[in-house]
């Protein structure tokens, strides 16, 4: 179940890349937001804030940087395609 900071997460990569859909668009956010906790956490970092605060600064951050692009991952990367190419319609 996605909580308010991802799905603002969500919204913003939907206005930065028209190519994916909103099912694809949440399933990178729960991916890049699993990663990033479970990295940070296995570091044994401590979080400045809330978790999910710190967690969506640093995924909006990936998502500024890669969102736009991030449709392109699935050509170079097919283990992933399964998880993102579910719906190529788009649903926005």
């Amino acid at each position: 179940m996605m909580n308010e900071y991802q799905k603002k997460l969500v919204d913003r990569l939907l206005e930065l890349n028209e190519y994916i859909s909103v099912n694809q668009a949440e399933t990178w956010i729960e991916l890049l937001w699993e990663d990033f906790e479970t990295t940070y956490g296995k570091n044994g970092r401590k979080y400045e804030g809330s978790e999910a605060e710190t967690t969506e600064k640093i995924v909006g951050q990936w998502i500024e940087f890669y969102g736009g692009k991030l449709h392109e991952f699935v050509a170079n990367n097919p283990k992933y395609k399964d998880f993102l190419e579910t719906n190529k319609r788009k649903l926005h």
